[in-house]
């Protein structure tokens, strides 16, 4: 009996599976996480911008 549960666990892929999503998950928010880093800088360099235009009229 204990036999046959151990040979169904170590068909089992269902954890692997759970495992593989996760990391493609984990890769996509790294991606997204460098992207708006690098983006970071000219956002606020844009509102930067803006701010002192607007201050320049007023």
């Amino acid at each position: 009996m204990g036999i046959t549960i151990l040979k169904r666990v170590l068909r089992d892929q269902k954890g692997a599976t759970a495992i593989e999503y996760g990391l493609i998950v984990a890769l996509i928010v790294v991606g997204i996480m460098a992207s708006l880093n690098a983006l970071a800088g000219t956002v606020v360099d844009m509102w930067n911008m803006i701010s002192q235009q607007y201050l320049a009229v007023s």
